[in-house]
């Protein structure tokens, strides 16, 4: 009896440590979501209550869609996020099988060194990335950004399919190769699949940086055609006068594709997580 009350206690402190980190990380987001429906008036006299009648407004949701060109922000920012994951995830997921499946002299250096990727910050090679971009002529283009974001996720990419990929059953893949089938075949039908929740977990943690991310568009794309959302919300911050309004407002939208995105794959992103401790 005494061990299943202490059970049952440990479980209710669990979920109740659970339950308070959830609404610290909420917090946040319902003052940003809430306050971007107030006046300015209502925002600075009472931030933490819900807008009232003498409170609600919409000028901020009208001021950013009049006076930036918040759409082409927002698009930009999707094709930069879109095509950056989907780089992340074919070329990790080709090296992480590359390097689980075949054994070749380096291959654990060659691990350890895309290990480093992890351990070391991209934002240390500004200078040279921007060198490079200069030389080339893709400054103020899209494609900087992507090749950037592609090079920053790769690391942890390959890091966390390689570790999934060496636990699917080899017997599995020498019957594809007895059948007849191509490596590529091995490794889009019957690897692939397998490792979806890895890939889901892979492509929400390369998607919050990239979305959220300031100082690379802010350094390689600080022209108007190919602003993110994130540097286009810069334009209502002033040095003497900041439009609150139109800020809140602006990450109150640019919040909800990483929502969408965590609905869509929070099944495979918690499998992927639970998955990835208990090995």
């Amino acid at each position: 009896m005494s061990k299943a009350r202490s059970s049952v206690t440990r479980s209710g402190l669990v979920h109740l440590a659970l339950g308070g980190y959830t609404l610290l990380a909420l917090f946040p987001i319902f003052l940003v979501i809430s306050n971007s429906f107030k006046t300015r008036a209502g925002i600075f006299s009472a931030p933490l209550q819900l807008p009232g009648p003498a409170t609600f407004s919409w000028i901020g949701y009208q001021t950013v869609l009049k006076q930036g060109d918040f759409l082409g922000y927002f698009q930009n920012s999707l094709i930069v996020t879109v095509v950056s994951i989907f780089l992340v995830l074919l070329f990790g997921a080709l090296a992480a099988f590359a390097l689980s499946e075949y054994r070749f002299r380096g291959n654990l250096l060659m691990g350890l060194y895309l290990a480093l990727g992890i351990m070391i910050p991209i934002r240390l090679g500004t200078v040279a990335i921007l060198q490079g971009m200069v030389a080339t002529g893709l400054v103020n283009t899209l494609t900087a950004l992507i090749l950037v974001y592609t090079a920053q996720g790769l690391p942890l990419a390959v890091f966390i399919l390689s570790e999934f990929m060496r636990n699917v059953s080899d017997d599995l893949k020498n019957a594809g190769r007895v059948d007849g089938l191509s490596e590529y075949t091995i490794f889009f039908r019957l690897v692939l699949p397998l490792v979806r929740p890895a890939m889901a977990t892979v492509a929400v943690f390369t998607m919050i940086p990239i979305w959220n991310d300031l100082w690379f568009p802010l350094i390689l794309a600080p022209s108007e055609a190919t602003k993110t959302v994130t540097l286009g919300a810069q334009m209502f911050i002033g040095q003497y006068v900041t439009n609150w309004n139109a800020v809140l407002s602006t990450l109150s939208l640019a919040i909800l594709p990483v929502l969408i995105l965590y609905l869509i794959f929070s099944r495979q992103l918690i499998r992927g997580i639970t998955a990835g401790a208990v090995k």
